[in-house]
């Protein structure tokens, strides 16, 4: 018996849920509703006059390594590219000017002491406070905790609004005031539990290793592909089965009749109600509660709970020569207290070789986040001139861009807020009850490309479980 099994959402998580899918078991007939005219999601690349621009995503992170795995099992194994050895650090825009984040601070907390102490971007008093962290008492309450309401207990205010804000705003686009510690960066909460204190944790981790140079993030652990993010999208959709995807066709409703199948209601220009023995459901949280609302109410109502923020991803091509700058990093980040109209810029073809031509440089700016929603009510060309305003005065920037291309992101990133771990718990515990039907996407687990890659084969390997379940116990009843 061949099982039908329907993927809702053409992202990266639901192409990456067909593809395992068909991994698994190869005899399944898979099927992919896109509501959209193409797949992939906010992942596109596109080449303009020699750079190469990508809409959202322009790397990943590779531990945990579920985008590298499936890039090699894609046959794109051999075109993974690291970041440049030369300028694996990013700056922060301190007190009008970019100076350097401190080597070895991580995220949210420093592997060496002396760059903190050194730092201009934190005042002497800043730095004390900083420093005390080794002495600050453990919480042991169990209540989730905000991302700042963590740090500012732990490090002092100026390091959380100078440093980490900034840092986590780049990743999350978020309000760390809600963000929750425990649903977006568990690392840290279990060095608090385990060692007591983060540097403490950080130190005795770098103990008898080379000191960590790069700051920000850890940038050796960042890949993209040669050619850009587009052609992950490119190589599942060519070892899927032609049939396979269908664009254009949203999926309106998801029931389940008596007999344990689930009923698709489709639409576009060939509406049609379809059958399917399982389903994986790879959508925007709201548009998942919308389909699950005749299924389980609660797990709807939770889903559709979860907040998401907008931004807008400017990229521009510039020469060389008309940037003062010295480009020495790989960007920078800016604190909200700066007040500035940014909220990060990227020198990427600094950070990626093949992103410009040799002597140009490609920069993308992201503009708007939770903190700044109401910049995205301006215009495209009003967001392009504050973007150049603001790199005037930061790096020096002069003339005209060569080209922009502005990428509105609406309603794209999910918001982890406190109380997220619980929701996701709830939704889990719910759906135990719906062994074929799963969930995928950057919703409840993941925001980045591997954590969208690994929602879905998750799913996959759920549902495929339970069908196999189910034809063995078919075949022992017969």
């Amino acid at each position: 018996m061949t099982h039908r099994i329907a993927v809702i959402g053409g992202g990266v998580s639901g192409l990456a849920a067909a593809h395992h899918l068909l991994e698994i078991n190869p005899e399944f007939e898979v099927r992919l509703f896109e509501a959209s005219q193409r797949v992939g999601g906010v992942i596109e690349t596109t080449e303009i006059d020699g750079f190469l621009v990508e809409s959202a995503a322009d790397n990943f992170i590779t531990t945990p390594n579920a985008g590298v795995k499936l890039c090699e099992r894609v046959g794109l194994g051999d075109d993974l590219i690291g970041t440049n050895p030369l300028g694996r650090k990013a700056m922060v825009v301190s007190r009008g000017r970019l100076e350097p984040i401190p080597e070895g601070f991580l995220i949210m907390a420093p592997s060496r002491l002396w760059p903190l102490v050194t730092t201009r971007t934190l005042g002497m008093l800043g730095k004390l406070r900083a420093g005390w962290e080794y002495f600050v008492p453990q919480k042991h309450r169990e209540e989730d905790e905000s991302l700042k309401a963590f740090v500012t207990r732990r490090f002092g205010k100026e390091l959380f609004e100078r440093l980490v804000q900034p840092l986590v705003g780049g990743i999350y686009t978020a309000d760390p005031e809600k963000l929750s510690v425990a649903a977006t960066m568990p690392r840290f909460l279990e060095m608090e539990r385990k060692h007591g204190s983060l540097i403490s944790a950080m130190l005795k981790a770098r103990k008898g290793k080379p000191a960590e140079k790069s700051s920000g993030a850890r940038y050796g652990q960042f890949a993209t592909l040669r050619g850009g993010m587009s052609r992950l999208i490119e190589a599942i959709r060519g070892r899927l089965p032609v049939d396979t995807i269908q664009t254009e066709r949203p999926v309106e409703s998801v029931q389940q009749n008596a007999g344990g199948q689930w009923v698709l209601e489709v639409g576009g220009q060939q509406a049609s109600t379809e059958t399917f023995d399982a389903v994986i459901i790879a959508a925007p949280a709201r548009h998942a509660a919308k389909m699950l609302s005749l299924v389980d109410a609660k797990v709807a109502e939770e889903l559709s709970r979860i907040e998401y923020a907008s931004c807008a991803v400017l990229s521009m091509g510039y020469r060389r020569d008309q940037i003062q700058h010295p480009l020495d990093a790989f960007g920078f980040v800016v604190p909200i207290v700066e007040e500035r109209q940014i909220l990060s810029c990227s020198f990427s073809s600094v950070k990626y070789d093949g992103r410009a031509p040799e002597d140009h440089v490609l920069l993308r700016v992201y503009l708007g986040g939770a903190c700044q929603s109401e910049l995205l009510e301006k215009s495209d060309d009003e967001l392009i001139q504050i973007a150049r305003g603001e790199l005037a005065d930061l790096i020096g920037l002069s003339g005209e861009p060569l080209f922009t291309r502005l990428s509105q992101q609406r309603q794209a990133m999910p918001q982890y807020h406190v109380g997220h771990c619980d929701r996701v718990e709830l939704i889990n515990r719910r759906l135990g009850s719906f062994p074929t039907l799963g969930l995928a996407g950057n919703s409840l687990n993941g925001v980045g490309v591997p954590g969208c890659i690994e929602s879905g084969e998750s799913a996959a390997e759920r549902v495929a479980a339970a069908l196999a379940i189910s034809k063995a116990e078919t075949a022992e009843s017969a």
